[in-house]
């Protein structure tokens, strides 16, 4: 995306760009050539956080959590039962953590590696190196069953 206009005082933020992602994938949808992708895009303006999610034919959302895919069935209602405004950091990434173990559940074709990233409106952290392998993977061993 490109702005013509530099020192015009004015930058996109998280919204528009939010809104320009809908109606490209909305457009490229009705072209019946859609960008088989979902995006997720957060970030702060004027400090308002923002967070929202397009899916690939343009159908998009803003939420305090998003998810993509599987995720979007079925990490998103325990997201919807355990999360709060006031949840610390660590409890979040606990919460995340057992997100992501419903899903390797579900899809044992997926990774058992799980990278942080805390978006503050001052500085973004991000564990460069995933966590710790989730212990319980060992306790369920992968059986193919063709």
């Amino acid at each position: 995306m490109y702005d013509n206009m530099w020192d015009d005082g004015n930058s996109l933020g998280p919204k528009e760009v939010h809104s320009y992602l809908t109606r490209m994938m909305y457009n490229r949808r009705n072209k019946f050539n859609p960008l088989w992708n979902s995006f997720i895009l957060g970030g702060v303006k004027n400090g308002q956080k923002y967070l929202g999610m397009v899916r690939m034919i343009g159908v998009n959302f803003e939420d305090n959590h998003v998810a993509t895919g599987f995720g979007n069935h079925l990490a998103r209602p325990i997201l919807r039962d355990e999360w709060h405004e006031n949840l610390s950091f660590e409890d979040g990434v606990k919460l995340l953590e057992k997100c992501m173990r419903v899903l390797l559940y579900r899809d044992r074709s997926a990774v058992n590696k799980l990278q942080v990233c805390c978006f503050l409106t001052s500085f973004i952290m991000i564990s460069f190196s995933p966590s710790e392998y989730m212990d319980f993977v060992s306790k369920f061993p992968i059986t193919h069953n063709f």
